[in-house]
């Protein structure tokens, strides 16, 4: 049976999941840690990279840093978004100051930025704070 890959932000192991499954909670078959926990999960650069060539889930990544006045309003707006989208898109986080290479290897010009990621391709990018209705409406249609 085939499933859609997925990514562990824990361990970074890849794992397959049968598509009827993912609005179940499916965990890990490595570490056990949530693959759709329906919330906003914090990644490095390495991880990034890795679910974003070869998840099938759609991936949406808000590029944020914690001196970022809009960062920090959309935060809260982000998790909401995560927690509506949960089985169907998976939302993470990179801290562009923890991870400066980020800004150059993603050509990320301000924050807070969203890439959108499918097929493992960037299929769409935003940038500027936005409210959780148009996040949920944004990452819909990566």
């Amino acid at each position: 049976m085939a499933g859609k890959k997925v990514t562990c932000f824990d361990c970074g192991q890849v794992n397959r999941v049968p598509e009827d499954k993912l609005s179940a909670g499916p965990k890990c078959g490595t570490c056990g840690a949530k693959l759709m926990g329906g919330k906003a999960a914090e990644v490095d650069l390495a991880t990034l990279r890795k679910a974003a060539r070869n998840d099938d889930v759609p991936l949406v990544v808000d590029f944020w840093a914690p001196w970022c006045g809009p960062c920090r309003m959309m935060a809260p707006e982000f998790s909401k978004a995560a927690q509506e989208l949960s089985g169907s898109a998976r939302l993470v986080k990179l801290n562009t100051e923890a991870n400066p290479e980020a800004g150059s290897a993603y050509n990320i010009r301000g924050i807070p930025t969203m890439v959108g990621f499918a097929g493992g391709k960037e299929r769409k990018r935003q940038s500027g704070a936005m409210p959780a209705p148009a996040i949920v409406d944004w990452a819909r249609s990566v």
